[in-house]
């Protein structure tokens, strides 16, 4: 049976996600197929190169580094997260990413990002893109969140967050033959998006020149919901596990309390570690 691991995004709700991919990782749970957004596929770089800890030391352990995350940063780099703290300095230097393992790992591995010009989810594979076309650079495409972070340039596209797109890649997962899906959100159940007044207008005030963001923008709201949906129904068709945090965390997209990321982190894994038995019978 094919299996699929789809990762939603959501800023520093991610490391709940962090937490379930620590549990994987120490038991040599290996997922051939997996499709990341945003924070989601920034947590599976580490999975996938399968440095344990990791996920937590750069996220938890450096959310307090005045680079990570703060006002001074839009000042620098128009960009509230440090995308160079975040993409250059702590893989490259402080806290180094193992990009030959992560290369050599066989999975397949998805990154969803948005086309500012059409609007459309953009969609790169590592092993298909490699280290010489600059995969990285997609995954912080991916984490690029409009009106938060600059988009990225590359390949004659302009990127932005997938999460604008395709915030719950599972129609993904499913097209590349997957029978089964290992779903991981970052949203409580029962959790929808509802319409935000004037997105588009919003879009088009600040982002004039990409009239596929504008777009995006308008139906991300139902574009999320209806992801929920076919997620949900495929659980309830035996076809996939969803793992989700409860409501009441403390913990948002921007949250830097170290002891609140630090309980949704063990969350995530519990959560995990509490489906051995599913683990066990798919792998």
């Amino acid at each position: 049976m094919r299996i699929g691991l789809v990762l939603e995004g959501g800023g520093m709700r991610g490391v709940y996600t962090a937490g379930v991919l620590e549990y994987f990782l120490e038991e040599g749970i290996r997922f051939p197929h997996v499709v990341g957004v945003s924070a989601g596929a920034c947590s599976a770089t580490n999975y996938l190169s399968e440095q344990r800890g990791r996920n937590r030391t750069v996220t938890i352990g450096y959310v307090n580094h005045p680079h990570y995350l703060s006002v001074s940063n839009w000042f620098r780099e128009r960009s509230l997260f440090g995308m160079n703290f975040l993409f250059n300095e702590l893989p490259n230097r402080l806290v180094p990413f193992d990009y030959e393992a992560f290369f050599r790992n066989p999975a397949a591995f998805w990154v969803v990002t948005t086309d500012a010009m059409t609007g459309e989810p953009c969609y790169r594979e590592k092993n298909e893109a490699g280290p010489d076309i600059g995969f990285m650079d997609y995954v912080r495409a991916s984490s690029s969140l409009p009106y938060v972070s600059p988009p990225v340039h590359k390949d004659g596209r302009i990127l932005f967050d997938g999460g604008v797109s395709d915030p719950i890649p599972v129609g993904k997962s499913e097209r590349d033959g997957n029978e089964f899906h290992v779903i991981v959100l970052t949203r409580e159940a029962g959790y929808r998006k509802t319409q935000g007044r004037n997105m588009r207008w919003l879009a088009r005030r600040i982002y004039p020149e990409y009239g596929g963001l504008h777009k995006a923008m308008e139906r991300r709201w139902r574009v999320y919901n209806e992801s929920l949906e076919r997620a949900e129904r495929l659980e309830k068709e035996g076809r996939a596990v969803i793992l989700r945090p409860p409501a009441g965390t403390g913990v948002d997209r921007m949250t830097k309390d170290e002891r609140r990321l630090s309980a949704l982190y063990e969350l995530g894994y519990r959560h995990a570690k509490a489906h051995a038995d599913v683990w066990r019978r798919l792998f």
